[in-house]
């Protein structure tokens, strides 16, 4: 090898564009991210004693019988087997997933809707949501990216390995932080929700919801804030530092949308 790395950092993967449903229709280019790329390079740096961080996804679990939604209720551990395979990506993501743990030397992340302190890129979560005027509202784990990545970083130089839930503690819903949106940002921002079943007339593929439970990131970083918290935190107040400018690109982004749906 030319360089020897320690640790290797595995961001790699697809999850289509413009959302999931682009994977049941490319399923081999799918495979291909998914899951051969990815068991590759857990094979490389096993072979070479090296660290593997995968990001993977916890978008493999669904509300149940046994995990119900809502406050009091038990979330999914660790060690809970994927119940969720309603999507192409998500098959994928839980089929590798059960594959890493033969690899004594990787730690898989389970990121759930991905967040970021920047409201206009569109992989943002937040940003998927305040694009659109009729969303759905059900609570769901979340992973506010600015706060939880340099704790992954902090996790590979420890050499975890395993599985772990890479969620902010709690559960956050849409609507909740479509409030924290008009709260900090636009005070005359609106929408209306839809239900599931009127969602599935619009998508290709059923959508993960759940809550993961939280301890093992807890146990290792008692600082970690809330959902909510680390919204705050990381998202809105930085925003609303410029809602102005914010609040523009918002609402243009959002008129194009209703434009491209007439």
């Amino acid at each position: 090898m030319q360089v020897k790395p320690t640790h290797v950092l595995n961001a790699a993967g697809v999850t289509g564009r413009p959302n999931v449903d682009w994977c049941e229709t490319h399923q081999v280019e799918t495979i291909r991210a998914n899951v051969i790329g990815c068991l590759n390079l857990a094979d490389v740096t096993n072979e070479h004693g090296i660290h593997m961080t995968y990001y993977g996804t916890g978008c493999i679990f669904s509300y149940d019988d046994a995990h119900k939604m809502g406050p009091g209720h038990r979330g999914f551990t660790e060690s809970d087997l994927p119940n969720f395979t309603g999507s192409y990506y998500s098959h994928t993501k839980a089929m590798v997933e059960n594959l890493l743990t033969s690899y004594p030397n990787v730690l898989t992340l389970r990121v759930r809707m991905p967040i970021v302190a920047d409201l206009l890129y569109p992989r943002n979560f937040v940003t998927k949501i305040i694009k659109y005027e009729r969303i759905i509202d059900i609570p769901n784990s979340m992973t506010v990216l600015d706060e939880l990545i340099p704790y992954s970083v902090t996790m590979a130089e420890r050499k975890l390995t395993g599985i772990l839930n890479f969620t902010n503690p709690g559960a956050v819903s849409h609507n909740e932080i479509l409030e924290l949106y008009k709260e900090y940002i636009d005070e005359e921002f609106s929408w209306t929700n839809f239900s599931v079943e009127e969602q599935a007339k619009v998508i290709v593929a059923p959508r993960s919801n759940n809550l993961l439970e939280t301890g093992r990131i807890e146990g290792e970083f008692p600082e970690i804030l809330g959902i909510r918290e680390s919204l705050i935190k990381y998202v809105f107040e930085p925003a609303a530092r410029d809602k102005a400018t914010v609040k523009a690109a918002v609402r243009a982004m959002r008129a194009e949308a209703r434009n491209a749906s007439v």
